[in-house]
């Protein structure tokens, strides 16, 4: 996609943050792709905000144009490395939207400084796995470990993304592919570490901040009754599950997302969507 920002650079830490900035609007919105993943997973809904909304996108430690550092990853070190990017573009108090692993960081980023979140946007998240869910994250989790590389987004695939949607759309799945390629296993291994084994299901009834959580219909790994789980503690949450979808709700539905974004973000001003 054409018109936006130029990437630019922040040194935080042992690691450099490749980051955006877009739009002129008045509203800033802080959002966080998911693993294997990079701000370009956002771009589809940043192209339908910027009028309203100032919008910072970043790639993750491990991830895109960042540091590609080696180790272990923490959740807290991403929640620190998150906040200093709001710092330095000067987001004090923001909205803030987290896609799968993002939606992890995010809860844990609002469960640790609650009074910079405005409004918070959970997408394909989790949070409350049971002992099935669990075994299963973590058998992927091992097999990504001992697999060669790419098996792992092969055998993801159809659990990102619908088969009508593949079909339709082969070039952007081969430009998916391509991107995946690029990935660091190391990092890749890193991060979805810090997703298999996170999960604030015992503190998200802390969370005070007004807040949407949505999830495909379809999703066999951020599945509705996660989302349904969250929805019961978070409270005054809004719960939106999309027919037809799995997983990768930003890749096959960014104006579905961003709409729904857009009309519950907007509320806290009082303007019209």
């Amino acid at each position: 996609m054409n018109g936006f920002a130029q990437d630019r650079q922040l040194n935080v830490g042992k690691v450099t943050l490749n980051y955006r900035v877009d739009g002129a609007g008045t509203e800033p919105l802080l959002c966080i792709h998911g693993v294997g993943s990079s701000l370009l997973a956002w771009e589809g809904v940043v192209q339908r905000l910027k009028a309203r909304f100032r919008v910072l996108t970043f790639d993750l430690r491990g991830h895109g144009n960042s540091t590609r550092l080696k180790g272990r990853y923490e959740i807290d070190e991403m929640v620190d490395e998150t906040l200093a990017l709001a710092d330095a573009v000067g987001f004090s108090r923001f909205h803030l939207a987290g896609f799968s692993l993002g939606g992890l960081i995010a809860q844990r980023l609002v469960l640790r400084y609650p009074q910079r979140v405005r409004r918070l946007v959970l997408l394909s998240t989790i949070a409350g796995r049971n002992e099935d869910e669990r075994e299963r994250v973590l058998a992927r989790l091992d097999a990504l470990r001992n697999g060669a590389p790419g098996s792992h987004y092969d055998a993801s695939l159809s659990r990102w993304l619908t088969e009508d949607f593949q079909l339709k759309h082969p070039e952007l799945v081969a430009q998916l592919r391509q991107r995946n390629a690029q990935n660091d296993p190391e990092c890749y291994a890193a991060a979805y570490r810090v997703l298999a084994q996170s999960d604030f299901g015992d503190l998200i009834g802390q969370i005070r901040c007004p807040t949407l959580i949505a999830t495909g219909a379809c999703d066999a790994g951020s599945n509705p009754r996660m989302a349904s789980f969250m929805h019961e503690r978070i409270s005054g949450s809004r719960l939106r599950i999309l027919p037809g979808l799995r997983h990768s709700i930003l890749t096959e539905a960014p104006e579905r997302v961003a709409s729904m974004m857009q009309e519950f973000l907007l509320q806290a001003t009082g303007e019209r969507a």
